[in-house]
């Protein structure tokens, strides 16, 4: 009996067809930074729950992790819209909407073998941050509003990088597009690391930085609106080879679902969870996947 109870168990399993027994293999990437690192160990997370066999490729390059995805030695990574305009398109996509350079950076990937999924509900563009006390003093709570308190001779001292400071599309500029001029000896230019704990400690009143990062939160600062669209809109979405994605189709549904669950607050509390909290990357993903229903 056990003989005849085997051989259907051997017959069974010769009779399934060969793409269920093939494993459903994946390899994503991300770049070395927190942020990218908790995007790839969610995805690779989140694909294993739903049955995906991962290889998962951190700490990658930019560079290098686009040619990898154009080679289909990654399948998938979480990108920026501002970024891939601007790095492998040559185009500005400051003064666009959301909408508008995700539609475009779709467009132009397309020849590519490179398909956009829905962008998900985050930003981590630049932005400008200030201490809740000075937000009070002087009604900031928009760059309109910061051009107006300068104009007025409101006492304020910026933490700024020097990349930031000098760069063609940064602070300079920026003035001009607001309306206001600012004096140079209230400018603290500083490691882009140190910015935000200058206005936390009193060193300064307001800060350039990311509109993602964990300190944002953490540190009580107001992000103030960017209301005249200086900064360059750069969603953070999921981007397939389209190989992959026409050999499991199942990815688009999957990873829409969890791009749907990211918002800049989301993306704060995670980075500061692993930055300033020290928690485990692995334990914070897995905290998140199970609290959204994913896993």
């Amino acid at each position: 009996m056990k003989k005849l109870i085997n051989l259907a168990v051997v017959l069974a399993f010769l009779a399934m067809p060969m793409a269920a027994l093939a494993e459903k293999k994946i390899v994503v990437g991300s770049k070395a930074f927190t942020e990218q690192i908790i995007l790839g160990e969610m995805t690779s997370t989140y694909l294993e729950h739903h049955g995906f066999d991962v290889e998962y490729k951190g700490g990658m390059g930019s560079a290098l992790l686009r040619k990898a995805l154009e080679n289909s030695q990654v399948n998938t990574y979480w990108s920026y819209t501002g970024t891939i305009l601007s790095i492998a398109h040559k185009k500005n996509a400051a003064g666009m909407s959301a909408e508008e350079a995700h539609a475009l950076v779709k467009e132009l990937d397309a020849p590519k073998g490179i398909v956009w999924l829905n962008a998900s509900h985050a930003n981590n563009t630049y932005c400008l941050t200030i201490s809740k006390a000075a937000s009070d003093k002087y009604g900031i709570k928009t760059l309109s509003d910061l051009a107006a308190a300068i104009n007025d001779g409101a006492d304020l001292t910026f933490a700024v990088n020097a990349e930031f400071y000098s760069r063609k599309d940064g602070w300079g500029p920026m003035q001009k597009h607001y309306g206001f001029t600012f004096p140079r000896e209230k400018v603290k230019r500083m490691d882009f690391g140190l910015v935000f704990d200058a206005v936390k400690n009193g060193d300064a009143d307001f800060n350039i930085g990311y509109a993602t990062d964990g300190r944002i939160k953490r540190y009580n600062l107001v992000l103030m609106e960017d209301d005249k669209q200086y900064f360059p809109n750069y969603q953070i979405v999921p981007v397939v080879s389209k190989p992959i994605l026409e050999k499991y189709p199942e990815l688009e549904g999957l990873l829409n679902a969890l791009a749907d669950k990211l918002t800049d607050p989301v993306l704060q509390d995670l980075n500061a969870k692993v930055d300033i909290e020290k928690v485990d990357v692995k334990k914070v993903v897995n905290d998140f996947l199970k609290a959204n229903g994913l896993i």
